[in-house]
């Protein structure tokens, strides 16, 4: 017995498929790609329920003559700190660099079909797939090799990565942790508590989980804020958490903010606790953080000479800020109007002033160690910062040209071009050079380019 069912693409074009019953939808979202002939990540029904791959047509109610709505699959770059990972349209992963270090994926190639994202920790990746499984490559030691814990990587919907370990956040709540031990790759010691979990996220040595009663959990390394125990009090109805080296800092509901972990990392925001209220979104660099307020002004606190204090002429310029991006040691914030300010460690991205000028209608921000990289709304990408960390770009300038996404590694810039070509610079060692993966990429369509 076989129904028909259309699937549809937002440009409008649409495919009517014959299903074999019984069919999952993964099956159907296979046969939709074939028809297409684009990469599609999810299957949406008409009233918005997004479809689960391994669900049969029957469980999730599909009739003939229903259509849905298809997601496309975009091109997405992770890495590590020495190597890179492009995840294509079609589900399939290139890398290269550091082949220690995630840039040789070689004994997993077979198994990276149908990814949906990547996730790369310091010297690791973790894909997850459409079906809810994941694939690791990298340094075995620190989130490599998660075959201890295989069987428990089932319906995966979410993944974290520390310094040294990996989280996944499972369909029905719960989480599972690999990597090393001592930073937060094992969670046996609150296991019963990481229940209805929402959301993971991460310091460098640590994890904090967001459960869907708004309270938190955390474990790992205490000397990177492991340990919540002096404000799990006032963690409720927590809706975000941001990240530094060795401190959290808990965006609520009502729109404070608690912080906890070494002070020396941001760790302690006493001293603009009075400021810290209505707040939008938080940034981190390594040693403070960011807190952009809903009027559009930006709070700091942490480390003075990472950021987490503004001068007033720059305090003065932080106004309509839209986001906060950050390197190693510095804050650069993307405004209304398309410009950028930045501040902290000059080395770092905090001084733009060479390329001020050309720092107008910027759309996205990315930030190696060392070196910040701005795309324009016109396709062209402006950076600063450490030349060795790509903060130099002037030798790749010609090759950015409608530029969608940039992505860092600790030292090196990858551009994704609209036409699905890739240009690299910055340390050769850390994914600056893509050369070794160019045959592989032409002979899918892709282009690289590094020079």
């Amino acid at each position: 017995m076989s129904i028909k069912i259309g699937v549809s693409l937002l440009s409008g074009r649409q495919a009517t498929l014959d299903i074999e019953l019984p069919s999952t939808v993964r099956d159907l979202r296979r046969r939709a790609e074939c028809k297409l002939g684009a990469g599609l990540c999810a299957l949406v029904t008409s009233s918005g329920s997004l479809l689960a791959e391994l669900s049969t047509i029957d469980e999730v109610g599909l009739r003939s003559g229903d259509v849905l709505t298809a997601a496309v699959r975009q091109p997405q770059i992770a890495s590590t700190l020495t190597a890179f990972a492009l995840l294509r349209s079609d589900g399939s992963v290139v890398t290269w660099g550091d082949a220690k270090q995630g840039g040789d994926s070689s004994s997993v190639q077979e198994q990276l079909q149908d990814v949906l994202e990547i996730q790369a920790a310091d010297y690791a990746f973790a894909a997850r797939r459409a079906d809810g499984r994941v694939v690791t490559w990298g340094s075995d030691h620190d989130g490599g090799d998660s075959s201890d814990v295989q069987e428990q990587l089932v319906a995966v919907e979410q993944i974290q990565a520390a310094e040294r370990a990996f989280a996944a956040r499972l369909a029905d709540g719960s989480v599972v942790t690999w990597g090393d031990k001592y930073a937060g790759g094992d969670s046996g010691a609150v296991q019963s508590q990481l229940r209805q979990v929402l959301e993971i996220q991460s310091s460098r040595l640590a994890f904090a989980a967001i459960r869907e009663d708004g309270s938190v959990v955390t474990w790992g390394h205490p000397d990177y804020a492991g340990d919540s125990g002096p404000v799990r009090e006032r963690l409720q109805g927590v809706r975000q958490i941001q990240a530094s080296w060795g401190a959290f800092a808990a965006l609520l509901d009502s729109g404070i903010v608690v912080t906890w972990g070494d002070r020396d990392y941001g760790g302690d925001s006493r001293a603009v606790r009075s400021q810290l209220e209505n707040v939008r979104q938080i940034q981190a660099d390594r040693h403070a953080f960011a807190a952009v307020l809903e009027d559009g002004r930006v709070v700091a606190w942490g480390d003075q000479g990472c950021g987490g204090r503004v001068h007033e002429g720059i305090q003065r310029e932080l106004r309509d800020v839209e986001q906060v991006q950050s390197s190693d040691f510095a804050f650069a914030a993307l405004r209304r109007d398309g410009s950028v300010v930045t501040w902290g460690d000059q080395e770092y991205g905090g001084d733009s002033r060479a390329v001020q000028e050309q720092l107008q209608q910027v759309k996205q921000i990315q930030a190696s160690d060392g070196a910040v990289a701005a795309v324009l709304s016109n396709g062209g990408v402006v950076t600063w910062g450490d030349p060795t960390d790509g903060g130099e770009s002037s030798h790749v300038q010609a090759q950015l040209r409608d530029v969608r996404h940039v992505q860092a590694s600790s030292g090196a810039f990858a551009a994704l071009l609209g036409d699905g070509s890739v240009v690299c610079w910055g340390a050769a060692d850390r994914g600056g050079d893509c050369s070794a993966v160019r045959e592989q990429l032409r002979s899918q369509g892709f282009k690289l380019w590094r020079f």
